[in-house]
């Protein structure tokens, strides 16, 4: 009995050793090196451009994902909502130059007070227009460059996920003396070296 529990225990050490292999986690001892999957990078984001986020999911960074989808989803309702109002201001410039008096701005009150003359007028419109038509283009411009900064998020995520931080990586400054070859005389100097 005694001796299946020590089988036992070493199975599950070797067990264990097997699991941290490929993690860049020390076994007795010794750093053992992860695997680098150089496709890595442009796998993440490949899947960000197909659907932003999903470069994020790959890159197992699930707290960014709704930080994606709310700075991407602000920016499409922005362009939605500018769109709406330059369509509604642009068709009621449009039904005034044409000489009706029916649109939504002529009588926004409902007083109907003074005859003839619009709350709203030409001017005003054509402003209004020209002001949701610029803020419907800036914020397509920002959705677009959210929707970029998404996919090189990703990149630069997964190539940050690779880079090597374990032990190895070290700088050592040391106090340096050589001797002339053909004098003899001391060299003295600082050497740094750098061991990866």
């Amino acid at each position: 009995m005694a001796q299946s529990h020590a089988q036992k225990k070493e199975s599950d050490t070797d067990s264990l050793r097997n699991n941290l292999k490929g993690k860049g986690i020390v076994v007795d001892g010794r750093i053992e090196k992860k695997k680098v999957n150089p496709l890595a990078p442009s796998k993440a984001a490949f899947y960000s451009a197909i659907l932003p986020g999903l470069g994020q999911i790959y890159n197992r960074r699930y707290w960014k994902v709704p930080i994606v989808y709310g700075a991407i989803g602000t920016g499409v309702y922005a362009y939605v909502y500018n769109d709406d109002l330059y369509d509604r201001f642009r068709s009621a410039f449009k039904r005034r130059r044409a000489g009706f008096t029916d649109d939504e701005f002529y009588d926004i009150n409902g007083s109907g007070i003074v005859a003839g003359s619009p709350d709203l007028s030409d001017e005003a419109l054509q402003d209004a227009q020209e002001r949701y038509q610029r803020d419907r283009d800036l914020a397509l411009l920002i959705t677009i460059g959210l929707y970029a900064f998404n996919i090189i998020d990703a990149n630069v995520d997964a190539h940050l996920k690779q880079f090597n931080v374990n032990d190895d990586l070290s700088l050592d400054v040391r106090p340096y003396l050589e001797n002339h070859p053909i004098t003899s005389a001391p060299n003295y100097g600082v050497a740094m070296v750098i061991k990866f």
